[in-house]
């Protein structure tokens, strides 16, 4: 039987996750042990803070729409109870774009929930 070399498959996948981490600093760029372990940690991040991006938004849109409601005598939360009651369906990332960048038309939505 001839020889067998082996590694071919073990070292394709090393050099894959080597790929993967390059721009990490020092070993954990270059070592094996220490790319796979920068590795790991990075991808756990990435998916915890794919949900946590979620929350911060939704808390900038609440405090970009509380600043604007409160220059009208409102509060943020009188403000959405008063949506609700009066059936505007605009969710909060709509609401707060048109806080900021289009006043006069987030004026008139306040206007008609008062």
């Amino acid at each position: 039987m001839p020889r067998v070399k082996r590694g071919t498959i073990a070292n394709k996948r090393r050099k894959k996750l080597l790929k993967e981490t390059k721009g990490y600093q020092g070993a954990r760029s270059k070592k094996y042990k220490a790319a796979k372990e920068a590795y790991l940690k990075a991808q756990k991040y990435a998916f915890r803070d794919r949900k946590k991006r979620k929350i911060e938004f939704r808390k900038l849109w609440i405090i970009r729409m509380n600043a604007a409601v409160r220059k009208h005598d409102l509060t943020y939360g009188k403000f959405i109870h008063a949506l609700k009651k009066t059936k505007i369906e605009l969710d909060r990332k709509i609401l707060a774009e048109l806080a900021v960048n289009y006043p006069k038309t987030f004026e008139k939505i306040i206007e008609a929930v008062k």
